[in-house]
């Protein structure tokens, strides 16, 4: 089982001006370890549970650009872009950039984007549910074109490209991996079938019987599409606990890996990450790490 940092709080106690140094601290911290993945939240609002909007928060690909040169090994992705945030040529562009810098470390994390406050709050685009799901689709088979090589015209309901040259391209071959979040039985999951390389639920506290479904409805559309369910890296996002210990969160991961998860992000949102906090969390990676083995075999 992998076990990866979620930053979705950026107010650090040292302020925005040492905010560089708080960033560079612990996403080093977590390259020097067992961490699998940095993720940052792709907002121009703080939105996290416990947070203010007017708190501190980042652009992610600009962020990622910095986090991949302080870093050697750990890989770095958003959790999760809305699709509807940048034109599908800027978006590809955007994680090749970060993928050829970090020397193929980039994930596309990507969802159809939901959050009808932060829109009308910064004068963001979030057309109706049903397009966004269209325009989805759409940059995620852009993509795929893109990063194959294939030059021709991309003409698509909402997105036209003459000729989507993407040099460089990726440096991982034949693209970095595609996480799609979101559990939604009838769209979501069935792009995740034909598209993806991960998915991304969420932990609900029902005994593990919201994942197991989604799990099996996943399955299927896995099999609709001639896809094999093994292919898809299941990930899930929890919260760490107010005083959790490694031993607690290490039982929590045993669980979920028992229902067929593989990827555990780990996030804390009414706070920052503290470098205790990475520590502790480095901890669990090292212990569960039998069980991402065990899985493979």
């Amino acid at each position: 089982m992998r076990i990866s940092s979620s930053i979705t709080n950026f107010s650090w106690p040292s302020g925005p001006a040492e905010l560089p140094g708080d960033l560079e601290r612990l996403v080093r911290r977590a390259d020097e370890g067992r961490i699998d993945t940095v993720w940052v939240a792709d907002h121009l609002l703080q939105l996290a549970p416990g947070t203010e909007p007017d708190q501190e928060i980042l652009e992610s690909y600009s962020t990622l650009g910095y986090l991949a040169a302080l870093t050697n090994r750990v890989r770095l992705g958003t959790m999760v872009t809305a699709a509807t945030f940048r034109a599908p040529a800027l978006l590809v562009k955007a994680v090749t950039t970060v993928d050829v810098l970090s020397r193929g470390r980039a994930w596309l994390g990507i969802g159809a984007g939901y959050h009808q406050f932060e829109a009308e709050a910064t004068g963001m685009f979030l057309p109706p549910t049903a397009e966004r799901f269209e325009r989805l689709e759409e940059t995620l088979q852009f993509a795929l074109q893109a990063w194959s090589g294939d030059v021709k015209p991309f003409h698509g309901k909402y997105f036209h490209a003459e000729q989507p040259i993407n040099s460089p391209n990726s440096v991982t071959r034949p693209h970095p991996p595609i996480l799609i979040a979101g559990s939604g039985e009838q769209k979501t999951l069935r792009l995740v079938a034909r598209y993806a390389q991960a998915c991304n639920l969420y932990d609900i506290p029902d005994n593990g019987k919201t994942i197991t479904h989604k799990l099996r409805v996943l399955a299927d559309h896995c099999a609709a599409a001639d896809r094999p369910f093994g292919a898809i890296e299941k990930t899930v996002n929890t919260h760490l606990r107010p005083g959790e210990t490694a031993a607690e969160l290490v039982c929590r991961a045993a669980g979920f890996n028992d229902l067929g998860i593989d990827h555990l992000v780990v996030m804390k949102t009414a706070a920052p990450w503290s470098l205790d906090d990475l520590d502790r969390l480095d901890e669990v990676a090292e212990q569960v790490d039998h069980l991402r083995h065990a899985t493979a075999g």
